[in-house]
């Protein structure tokens, strides 16, 4: 062999290991992009993904927010309702003590106090009822004033029990009653 076949043969193989190579490194860049490309795009869908979630997490509690504000306004809405219902009914008693069938029920409440109670009673009352109630309960009534709406408070003389008959407690004790008739 001359050496002129040597060097070709050297040449063919250098330049045969150079395009092996030169191939291995073009297919590994574009292994290197291609992956490259895909982690973009996965990131991509995770950020866009993430940012739905975000915006539907946001809307979620909007949402909600706005329903708990509606149903906090219907709330109030409907006891300014009641509460002014209540004081109708309020005014209503009041008219009702100047009317010609308050003195019976006192006569009534009176009579239940000491069915209740015993006949050892102190009756308490409204100023404006002093007369009627003195006329009523004798000498059980206290003319000491009451600060209440109607009706009267009795207790037994030494204090130890109290019967409240009072407008203003019994719509106390009623105004459930009277705020889902209201409804």
């Amino acid at each position: 062999m001359s050496l002129d076949s040597l060097v070709n043969e050297i040449r063919r193989q250098g330049e045969a290991e150079l395009a092996a190579i030169v191939g291995r490194r073009d297919a590994e860049s574009a292994k290197i992009v291609a992956e490259r490309d895909r982690q973009v795009a996965s990131a991509r869908a995770e950020v866009a993904h993430a940012a739905d979630l975000e915006v539907a997490h946001e809307r979620t509690q909007r949402i909600a927010a706005a329903k708990l504000k509606a149903r906090k306004q219907l709330y109030e809405a409907r006891e300014q309702r009641l509460e002014g219902a209540v004081g109708e009914t309020r005014v209503l008693l009041e008219e009702y003590t100047h009317s010609a069938q308050y003195p019976a029920v006192l006569k009534r409440m009176v009579s239940a106090a000491t069915g209740t109670l015993g006949k050892q009673l102190r009756i308490l009352g409204r100023s404006e009822d002093a007369a009627l109630l003195a006329k009523v309960a004798g000498k059980s009534f206290d003319p000491s004033p009451q600060s209440i709406l109607g009706g009267l408070v009795a207790e037994t003389t030494d204090g130890s029990r109290r019967l409240n008959l009072s407008f203003d407690e019994l719509l106390r004790l009623r105004e459930d009653r009277v705020r889902e008739l209201l409804a």
